[in-house]
């Protein structure tokens, strides 16, 4: 299905190195179990984890034909990830390069059908078993590969380096959890990271874990997501919930997770009190999750309206559930105070920097641990709240809806944190610059 050659920098000799034990099993096993793909699909066809149409890309199969001259892959790994590219992606696209980016949810790739060009092509990632990785990299034959964060597939990085295909991790990041653990595989990941040529960390305490655990060359960069867009929001959906909701507060609960729910419905009970015409929006990480949600908020006493049911709140309504895809956006530019989820429970918390670019005042949980310098430079500046339970989040919830003052001061502040940590964009493609240029030679060679 393809004509494209490898490029150039990936042709000669190769030494090969020997893999430590952990690899070697991991190779053989993953080999062993690929016959079982069938079902391990059908399972998450049945999960709604995987599209129907598209499952032949889990073994490798592409549903498309190579494009002519240099490909620049890009891989992450669900929602957060490939937003993180999409402004690289646009560099990308300005010097007029090909882009394969790659993801391993449904939701992502929604995301990108919805918010990339359409000249951008989008594969669900295979499988990590040697064959499927084979297939896949045997027809895309990239010229260059950007891992985006910390999404590392042994087989696939192992084969990609066996190629002699340069490989790059960008907006590398390795949590406080992670650390430890791969510190215990040393050898495993030291060899996995020991492949990329270059890791473009999102901090200096990324920068310092990553190098402990065997990357050569680390550079920080910064967190390509101070530098995305924030999300669309469509005007006409906007102004018809904004006449719907006029005259009442409300509160969006963003990205939430099981158990921050009823935390949540609790703390609305409590505010309604004081602010009778409260409205709480919570936006679930999960979209199917919606009818459940709904369901926790009737049994509670409190009345439900769903978004997928193409339902608005009325005057009754006192959870408004906006269960749909791609419309965080919209809640964000309706509401100014967010809470962002995932910080209750110990997931690790969800970026909070499309909501502070969208004029929001952000609270959030104790668990932050995937955002934590973001966090603590929001917090410092007051740019941020921290309410580790429902008690706090009552009374932080109660003081921004009573005091405009302190909410557009806690907005300011925020958007100043946000611009001052910003400029990610820039450094990671000047570190980038020299794959870059020889991608060019590439492109006038292939044009000639």
């Amino acid at each position: 299905m393809t004509s494209a050659s490898p490029p150039r920098w990936q042709t000669g000799p190769l030494l090969a190195e020997p893999l430590p034990m952990t690899l070697r099993v991991y190779q053989q096993l993953t080999a062993g179990i690929s016959p079982l793909a069938p079902l391990l699909i059908q399972r998450r066809l049945k999960q709604g984890k995987e599209e129907p149409a598209r499952v032949d890309e889990r073994r490798g199969v592409a549903a498309h034909v190579r494009p002519h001259g240099p490909l620049v892959w890009i891989h992450g790994a669900s929602v957060g990830e490939v937003l993180a590219a999409a402004g690289l992606i646009e560099r990308l696209r300005a010097l007029n390069l090909r882009i394969l980016l790659t993801s391993g949810t449904v939701t992502s790739a929604a995301v990108v059908a919805k918010r990339f060009p359409p000249d951008i092509i989008h594969q669900f990632i295979p499988y990590d078993a040697p064959r499927f990785v084979a297939r896949f990299l045997d027809h895309w034959q990239p010229s260059l590969a950007l891992f985006v964060e910390s999404d590392l597939w042994p087989n696939l990085i192992l084969a990609s380096a066996a190629r002699r295909l340069p490989m790059v991790l960008i907006n590398g990041r390795m949590s406080q959890r992670s650390f430890p653990r791969w510190r215990r595989a040393a050898a495993t990941i030291g060899t996995l990271l020991g492949k990329f040529d270059i890791c473009l960390a999102q901090s200096r305490m990324d920068a310092e874990r990553f190098a402990a655990l065997g990357s050569r060359n680390v550079i920080t960069t910064g967190n390509l997501k101070m530098d995305v867009d924030p999300p669309p929001g469509d005007p006409a959906r906007l102004e018809r919930l904004m006449a719907v909701t006029r005259g009442r507060q409300v509160i969006v609960a963003a990205s939430t997770h099981p158990g921050e729910e009823e935390i949540l419905l609790d703390v609305h009970r409590r505010l309604a009190g004081a602010f009778p015409a409260l409205l709480t929006v919570i936006v679930p990480r999960h979209p199917h999750r919606g009818e459940q949600i709904a369901g926790l908020i009737e049994a509670s006493g409190l009345h439900a309206a769903l978004r997928s049911r193409e339902q608005l709140p009325t005057a009754a309504t006192a959870i408004y559930v906006a269960d749909t895809m791609g419309e965080l956006g919209l809640f964000y530019r309706l509401a100014p105070i967010v809470f962002m989820g995932g910080s209750l429970i110990e997931h690790g918390g969800q970026n909070p920097i499309e909501a502070v670019k969208l004029g929001a005042s952000i609270v959030h949980g104790p668990h932050v641990s995937n955002f934590t310098d973001v966090y603590r430079a929001l917090d410092d500046e007051g740019g941020a709240f921290t309410a580790a339970d429902a008690d706090a989040l009552v009374r932080r919830f109660g003081q921004l809806l009573s005091d405009s003052n302190a909410r557009q001061t806690s907005i300011d502040a925020a958007t100043r944190v946000v611009d001052r940590l910003g400029g990610a964009l820039d450094r990671t493609v000047a570190a980038l610059e020299p794959y870059l240029l020889q991608l060019r030679i590439e492109q006038g060679a292939a044009g000639a």
